[in-house]
């Protein structure tokens, strides 16, 4: 029996509402995964509201299928952009509670990618990995997390 540590596995949860954004805020957290060695796959959902649910079921699921859908961390990528209404506020702190309860309650690793922006432009200055590169971050915080998670003991080292 091999003592070989598996590759470590993410998810990237990508909220696809504004896509151009999506594929931005994708392409940054790809490239910080792939320099760290680290296999990825990507489901999509229609937007940040469904961000939760969609990595809850995936957990769901990895209880039943390891292999297939074990993951050690996640990504969740996604924008919302503020309009003339308070459907902005409960999309916004809906999304992050619910992340931010499977990430306390599941010691899930999670890299939170959910720009809230007032408009197209804080958007892409966010997104564009030339730029923020905030799915670059949100990959870095997860591997991060992915760490510490290791390091306590709750991973294989």
């Amino acid at each position: 029996m091999s003592d070989a540590v598996e590759p470590t596995r993410i998810l990237i949860a990508s909220a696809r509402f504004y896509e151009d954004i999506a594929d931005e805020l994708e392409r940054g957290a790809v490239r910080v995964l792939e320099e760290a060695g680290a296999a990825h796959e990507t489901i999509t959902v229609p937007g940040a509201f469904e961000l939760p649910a969609a990595i809850a079921m995936v957990m769901r699921a990895a209880e039943a299928e390891p292999q297939r859908w074990g993951f050690h961390g996640v990504v969740a990528l996604g924008c919302v952009i503020r309009g003339a209404t308070s459907h902005y506020d409960y999309v916004c702190g809906e999304s992050a509670r619910g992340l931010q309860d499977l990430a306390v309650q599941q010691c899930l690793p999670l890299g939170y990618g959910i720009l809230t922006c007032d408009n197209d432009q804080q958007a892409w200055d966010r997104a564009a990995v030339d730029r923020r590169d905030k799915g670059g971050d949100a990959a870095r915080a997860c591997l991060q997390m992915v760490a510490i998670k290791r390091l306590v003991g709750l991973l294989p080292a």
